[in-house]
């Protein structure tokens, strides 16, 4: 008789608890454990941070009075590394003041218990967050799709080369140099990567053909925009990326597609990652043109801009941010 196949078990949900008073860390540690947690200890912050770093938990359970650094500053710290950012923290405390709460919230913890601690308090706090912890992986998980699929769509032209990590670089360094918010300057990021991902559906032969397109072929291009908006819209965390990828295309004077936009119609993350695409293009060289050099970009843009299809105060930052890195350098 053929045995039974057998599946790997999931993995026990690991909980890291850092408190320096060892009954308290004891007790919660075998608390945790009734319930199938693998509970890790820890009782300092340096201590703590070590093995955050070496193999993240699921869930901080974090005391406030600690030798060295308080539970506040590691909080903080953790909450400031894209590694960790997304680790749910409960800050654990004796302390009942509003300040004490208000400040443990702008360090970034998501929860509190007050000491001492009820273990079916405890429970119930640790299983909410781990479930939106476990939704977040799942997000994560897809956006980490979509991003493979945008760069796979980039592979089928090898003579693009990094065209979406340049992209990226661009537009991200632009967005800071304009001084836009930190949120704006990340959809940026995102959308150098993410902007041409609705070319997933053009046949190779109309993506690698580049010039001299049909109209039915044009058709068929210009359609990429909506398509790409469509595959990113299921993603909350994409939401600000949606504009750019729909309106990549747009042009200053309504000639550009999908939806024939013109001036400040055209979202300004948009028209910022228009501006570092045609710069890109024009340096690049491609099966159907040559790369033309620093100064004709240059002069090609600004003509751009003047016939309407660019914006001109964009393409003039562009070029400022530019020299003065090449001044800096």
């Amino acid at each position: 008789m053929t045995p039974p196949a057998t599946f790997p078990r999931r993995r026990a949900l690991r909980i890291l608890i850092v408190d320096d008073n060892l009954d308290n860390l004891v007790l919660t540690a075998e608390l945790l454990r009734t319930r199938g947690y693998d509970a890790l200890t820890a009782s300092s912050a340096e201590a703590s941070q070590d093995m955050i770093h070496r193999d993240p938990p699921d869930l901080v359970l974090l005391d406030v009075i600690l030798p060295g650094r308080s539970g506040y500053e590691l909080c903080h710290e953790l909450m400031d590394v894209p590694a960790t950012r997304l680790i749910p923290v409960v800050i654990i405390t004796g302390l009942s003041e509003r300040e004490d709460r208000v400040r443990g919230l702008e360090a970034g913890a998501d929860e509190f218990l007050s000491k001492p601690i009820f273990a079916e308090e405890l429970f119930a706090r640790v299983k909410s967050l781990l479930r939106i912890k476990e939704f977040t992986d799942e997000l994560e998980n897809a956006e980490a799709v979509i991003f493979s699929l945008a760069l796979g769509v980039e592979s089928r032209d090898p003579y693009t080369g990094n065209h979406c990590e340049r992209l990226s670089r661009y537009a991200s360094d632009l967005g800071r140099y304009l001084g836009l918010a930190e949120d704006s300057v990340l959809a940026l990021k995102r959308g150098g990567y993410l902007h041409d991902l609705g070319k997933i559906v053009v046949p190779d032969e109309i993506l690698k053909k580049g010039v001299n397109l049909t109209p039915q072929e044009w058709l068929i291009m210009k359609q990429h925009p909506v398509t790409g908006e469509n595959i990113c819209r299921p993603l909350k965390s994409l939401r600000m990326v949606l504009p750019i990828i729909r309106h990549h295309h747009e042009h200053m004077n309504g000639s550009g597609y999908p939806d024939g936009l013109r001036g400040e119609e055209i979202p300004l993350l948009a028209r910022i990652l228009q501006v570092v695409d045609v710069y890109d293009a024009l340096r690049t060289q491609r099966p159907y043109k040559q790369a033309i050099s620093f100064d004709q970009t240059r002069s090609e843009m600004l003509h751009e801009a003047d016939t309407g299809l660019l914006d001109p105060m964009l393409v003039n930052a562009f070029f400022s941010m530019l020299d003065s890195s090449q001044q800096a350098a």
